[in-house]
């Protein structure tokens, strides 16, 4: 029997905000691997599909709403399964079959950064000077961590580092054009749809490829990757955020994102032998930086401790939000 203080300490937010940024971290060696076995867009249609039955279940037994009505929470539907889930999961499985998971997971740490710049595009919203030097720097970052050979631009792992670059902008865009959608639609039912309806549009564009099902090479090794995605990154690490959402609010679930490639990284040392050379380590100091002068507001409420302690704080982060809306959630991968 586990007792009350220990599953206290275990329900604490501290421990639910690692359990996340583990779980979301490790999909990207095992993304990784799991490209060795299966087709790109098929393996993530799989996991998807899958994922999003099992959140839409739980939406149902858990009493929540999940029949959609009224055309935001379709619109909404639709841009968060088009941009968050097709579009997002589509190039970041494309691109790690040139660059490493860890590398990956550090370019998709420029996500908060590029929202907030398409933003201040989209939605017209004040981009400050502090901002634009943010942006800048996050764009910087990812030229270090590409470490492109000028006389070689189209080299594979260019293309690589291009592809999940597109993924982040793929995540970053849909997430500004979610936030004017709002809606009462729980956000489980939500995410649910937008999996289910998101891998529908990767089964698509994979048999457009020409990729199938008899593609697949069925290994144990398969079997593995494919169920960590689908039952612990696809499903238990979202209930845990969104059990953290109604925690501290979105805009403190934006550091999750920065313990992802430190995870990322651990695991692919672990268990490939995988390690970062110095030069992308500094590129993710150097995006990292990045993000903290956007969300610099956030990262000092981290360093003194303080998270939001009434509903106005968090309805004040919400709004601020331009990394992870509270319906689209965070840049899973």
């Amino acid at each position: 029997m586990i007792s009350p203080e220990t599953r206290s300490y275990l329900s604490g937010t501290p421990v639910l905000f690692v359990l996340v940024a583990t779980l979301w971290g490790g999909s990207f060696p095992a993304i990784e691997v799991g490209l060795h076995y299966f087709p790109p867009l098929l393996f993530a249609g799989m996991r998807y599909t899958a994922a999003g039955a099992i959140i839409l279940g739980y939406a149902v037994l858990a009493g929540h709403r999940w029949r959609p009505a009224g055309r935001d929470e379709w619109l909404a539907i639709g841009v968060v399964g088009a941009f968050l889930i097709a579009g997002h999961h589509a190039f970041v499985y494309l691109g790690e079959q040139y660059v490493s998971g860890a590398i990956a997971s550090i370019i998709i740490s420029l996500s908060p950064v590029m929202t907030a710049a398409f933003a201040a595009v989209v939605l017209d919203e004040r981009l400050t000077p502090v901002k634009v030097a943010g942006f800048a720097l996050g764009l910087v970052g990812v030229v270090v961590v590409a470490d492109i050979d000028p006389a070689n631009a189209l080299s594979a792992s260019a293309v690589g580092v291009g592809l999940v670059l597109l993924a982040t902008a793929c995540f970053a865009l849909g997430s500004v054009l979610v936030r004017p959608l709002r809606t009462d639609l729980p956000v489980t039912a939500l995410q649910g749809w937008a999996m289910v309806g998101g891998s529908g549009a990767l089964w698509a564009v994979g048999a457009l490829r020409g990729e199938t099902v008899a593609a697949v090479n069925w290994t144990p090794t398969a079997v593995a990757t494919l169920t960590y995605l689908t039952l612990f990154s696809g499903v238990v690490a979202f209930l845990v955020y969104f059990a953290l959402l109604d925690r501290v609010g979105p805009t403190q679930l934006n550091l999750v994102g920065y313990l992802e490639p430190v995870v990322a990284t651990l695991v692919a040392w672990a268990l490939l032998g995988e390690l970062i050379d110095s030069t992308t380590a500094l590129g993710f100091v150097v995006i990292f930086v990045g993000f903290a002068l956007v969300k610099r507001r956030a990262v000092g409420e981290l360093l003194a401790g303080v998270l939001p302690s009434s509903e106005s704080d968090v309805d004040r982060d919400a709004d601020e939000s331009t990394a992870w809306s509270s319906d689209a959630g965070p840049a899973d991968d």
